[in-house]
């Protein structure tokens, strides 16, 4: 195992960063000290396994997805399917993304949606354009006052700042690939 392998604070950053936390947002999200995350980012200390596991939680990671995830270089074009990073919580919702968000100004997901899975009861909304196209599975789309369930090959567009909500209410996993400028999480 070489040192890079073990790069706790480097993996740690590039996800927090990736999720557009500062430093001081994600510890007290995960109800830790700034000087502490900022030493551990450093690796100038190692986190006990409790306060890596808090860390993560907050971040929508589990700890073998977390030592899976390599930081892209900051050139990177291509990137092989193991290299998304994956993030959601245990809800039925994954969400794989290109590269990481630091200097990016569109972020591009797959979306996984699992059989009853739902992006919640309050509507989502932030700046920005977003859409998408199914690739498999039907999903619910609520975008302000419209509703509409889409199949593969449909696909969406709207300005974020409208209400909008993904509900997968039928049998099969719904997989769809979408794009967000400015990125969204």
């Amino acid at each position: 195992m070489t040192d890079q392998d073990t790069d706790i604070g480097r993996r740690l950053k590039h996800l927090r960063e990736m999720r557009g936390f500062s430093q001081r947002e994600l510890a007290r999200r995960a109800d830790i000290t700034n000087s502490a995350l900022s030493l551990i980012e450093k690796n100038e200390t190692s986190p006990s396994v409790a306060m890596l596991r808090k860390i993560l939680e907050t971040l929508g990671l589990s700890l073998s997805a977390f030592f899976a995830v390599e930081p892209p270089a900051e050139d990177q074009i291509f990137f092989r399917s193991e290299e998304l990073i994956r993030f959601g919580k245990d809800d039925g919702l994954a969400f794989y993304q290109i590269g990481a968000l630091k200097n990016h100004k569109l972020q591009i997901m797959k979306e996984i949606y699992a059989p009853g899975a739902d992006t919640g009861g309050e509507m989502l909304r932030h700046e920005g354009e977003e859409g998408g196209i199914v690739l498999t599975g039907k999903i619910e789309i609520t975008c302000g006052d419209q509703t509409q369930v889409l199949e593969p090959g449909d696909a969406y567009y709207y300005e974020s700042n409208k209400p909008h909500r993904f509900r997968n209410m039928f049998e099969e996993p719904c997989e769809l690939i979408s794009a967000c400028t400015p990125p969204y999480l």
